[in-house]
């Protein structure tokens, strides 16, 4: 699936830091926690909990927290589904994939999916 270039770009130049607490209150809403989103953020690309701050602190674009990523999970293709009406599959542009791979993940958090599933295991 081809994506609009600027809707690439836009994407792209959404910093971490901005995205992060809604991650967070979009999981805290629904009775879910912190500690949950971190797990799933270093579940799919290999940072911890220093390396996730070091990016927020940085103000890190989505562009640089993905391609800095110490080591994406091979079982994120395991991800599959729609995000805001895409078919993660169907994505390309590999930086793109991985932001809806995580957009995905949180959403399974916030509708009550136990850990076990959406961490692939």
């Amino acid at each position: 699936m081809q994506t609009n270039p600027r809707t690439l770009e836009r994407i792209y130049k959404m910093t971490f830091a901005s995205v992060y607490p809604m991650y967070i209150a979009k999981a805290e809403k629904k009775w879910r926690t912190k500690n949950e989103v971190d797990e799933i953020i270093f579940w799919l690309t290999g940072y911890d909990k220093k390396g996730v701050q070091k990016q927020v602190d940085a103000v890190a674009t989505l562009e640089t927290f993905f391609r800095e990523a110490p080591a994406m999970n091979p079982n994120a293709t395991k991800i599959t589904g729609s995000i805001c009406g895409v078919k993660i599959e169907e994505i390309e542009d590999p930086l793109y994939r991985n932001t809806r791979y995580l957009d995905k993940l949180v959403d399974e958090l916030a509708k009550g999916r136990g850990m076990e599933k959406i961490l692939r295991r």
